[in-house]
């Protein structure tokens, strides 16, 4: 039997004091939880904005990474995602793990050659805004550089260096990945170590798209 956890989300303090929106997102997943005949546990971020990866929904996504649910119920795709390409992050774990997804304002269910072709167009669309991104951070990084500003961290920090892993990071590698693959490539961490840590690598890119900004 397919255990399944709603997720709902409201986006202030005052959703959360008095309820708005949450009632009738907890409705509609409750009613495509019972059509499907699936058990349910609802987990709510209650006051987030959407920003970042929120506590519950984080919970429920390690769930569903471990197996202990198969599926997740949300009512709007903008309540599970802050972006096109947030929730192609999303939906990319969903068929990598083997587990199902259910939006039901879009209709879209995985396990369907109807979900499945609109899952492909959100990625179409995620890799668009990937591009638009990268462009738009290296125009930065160009601008700021013809100003004269120092981009990334001192010292071993080439430009090249973090011409690279901005690339990587608005191309959807991690953070622990992009480490990887300069470690393995025998790039000196801005520390002089043969070693890069998934943290140097978070702050270079920090600071590079902050400055270019």
């Amino acid at each position: 039997m397919t255990r399944a956890l709603g997720y709902l989300r409201v986006s202030t303090e005052e959703q959360a004091a008095n309820g708005h929106g949450l009632d009738a997102q907890r409705d509609t997943i409750t009613s495509e939880a019972d059509r499907r005949g699936w058990p349910l546990t609802i987990v709510a971020d209650e006051g987030m904005s959407g920003s970042q990866v929120n506590p519950a929904l984080r919970d429920a996504l390690d769930q569903l990474r471990h197996g202990r649910a198969d599926a997740l119920i949300v009512a709007k795709l903008d309540r599970m995602a802050r972006s096109v390409l947030h929730a192609s992050e999303i939906i990319d774990a969903a068929k990598t793990q083997g587990w199902d997804l259910v939006i039901c304002d879009l209709g879209m269910n995985l396990s369907t050659p109807q979900g499945k072709a609109m899952a492909s167009m959100l990625a179409t669309f995620a890799e668009f805004e990937r591009d638009m991104i990268s462009l738009r951070t290296r125009e930065g990084l160009a601008a700021a550089r013809a100003k004269g500003k120092r981009i990334g961290r001192p010292r071993l920090a080439t430009a090249d260096v973090v011409d690279a892993i901005v690339t990587a990071r608005d191309g959807g590698e991690s953070f622990a990945s992009i480490a990887r693959t300069l470690t393995g490539g025998g790039v000196l961490s801005p520390q002089g170590r043969s070693t890069w840590q998934p943290s140097t690598v978070r702050r270079i890119y920090n600071a590079a798209t902050q400055e270019a900004s």
